[in-house]
Parts: structure tokens; sequence; C-alpha cells
């Protein structure tokens, strides 16, 4: 069984900022599955679903992000599901608008929602995809995070969203290794080529 977590905060008045990059993510591969997130349980919205043969929950925690991990903890004991089969999806500060990462292994880098799942889960070793929401230095961190894609950023976000879309279906078929040299060495040449972007 796989546990797939998109990372971002509830409530309307938080739909479509950067920091809900995970949420936006999640629906989306809901959508192309025809599942729908709504149930609920442990302060999350999930769906379930099944994917080459293999039970997958996707979950959007409801707890506020600095208090995800605690959620994705419950569910991880609940359904029984080991921290090698968690995916967690989420934006990154780090990234530029229109690249990602996946990534195994690693430190929160200040993200909340990460830095709430290390200490619940008790390791820096779960799987995730960071997608990059560049950075403003000139605009407090807080109040760039919890604001919207301008019309331009948008248009590349939802570019990248259909590729992220691609790693999440074959995410059922390559190992992880295999997922991670596929897309994140793309990545590597598409930085090197502004043309991709």
């Amino acid at each position: 069984m796989k546990l797939i977590v998109g990372l971002g905060n509830p409530g309307s008045s938080y739909d479509n900022t950067r920091h809900n990059v995970g949420f936006q993510i999640i629906d989306l591969f809901a959508s192309k599955n025809q599942v729908s997130i709504s149930k609920e349980k442990f302060r999350g919205l999930y769906g379930e679903l099944t994917i080459r043969g293999e039970k997958v929950i996707l979950l959007k925690p409801q707890s506020y992000m600095n208090l995800s991990g605690e959620v994705v903890r419950q569910y991880v004991d609940f359904f029984k599901i080991s921290i090698s089969d968690v995916l967690i999806l989420s934006d990154d500060l780090d990234l530029p608008l229109g690249s990602f990462r996946i990534k195994k292994k690693g430190s929160s880098g200040g993200h909340n929602g990460l830095k709430n799942i290390e200490q619940h889960l008790g390791t820096q070793e779960y799987c995730r995809i960071k997608v990059g929401i560049s950075n403003n230095k000139n605009l407090d961190t807080k109040d760039y995070v919890l604001g919207k894609f301008s019309k331009e950023e948008k248009k590349i976000f939802d570019e990248v969203k259909e590729t992220v879309m691609k790693v999440l279906f074959d995410y059922f078929v390559l190992s992880f290794d295999n997922l991670m040299n596929q897309y994140n060495i793309k990545q590597k040449q598409g930085e090197e080529s502004p043309d991709v972007r």
C-alpha cells in the first residue's frame, strides 16, 4: 500500500497559493484517476484507489502546514504503511518555478511541513517530490509563500504540474532510484537550456 501526501493549508483563503502546490498537484492526480479526495479521518481528507494492483491512499492533511507530520503519522500507523511507501508532494523556495526535484531523503530545507513530517516519522529518509516556486527576497517569506501565482507564473506552474503527473504515474512502474535518475537528469538538462521552460 502506498500513501501519497499533498501538503498545503486548508480553507478557501489558501486556495491556489504557492504554499498549496502539494494540494493542487494531488487534486489533479485524483481527478485524472477519477477519485474524490473527500473521506475524512485523523484531520485529513483522503481518497482511495488501486493502481497496478496496489492500494493507494491520496491524502491532504487539514491540520495546517506546520502540523502535517501528525496527520501523516496517524495514517501510516492506522493503515500500516511502510515509510518507504510514503511519498510527499511539497513546494520548494530554493527551486525555480517550473522545476522540481525527486528525492528519497534529505533535510526539510526550512519547510515547516517537511520539518514536522521528519519529526513525527523519526527520519529524514522518506520519498518526496519538491516543486519549485522560486523566491522573492524583497518580500517576507510568509507573505510570499501565502501569495498567489501571477497569471504568467500560473501558466508555468500548470505546465510543470503535467510533468509531475507523468512522474506520479511512473512512480508505480519504476523503482524510486530509476524515477530519480530519469526525471532529475531531464530537469538538469532543462535548466541548461532556457528554451525548455
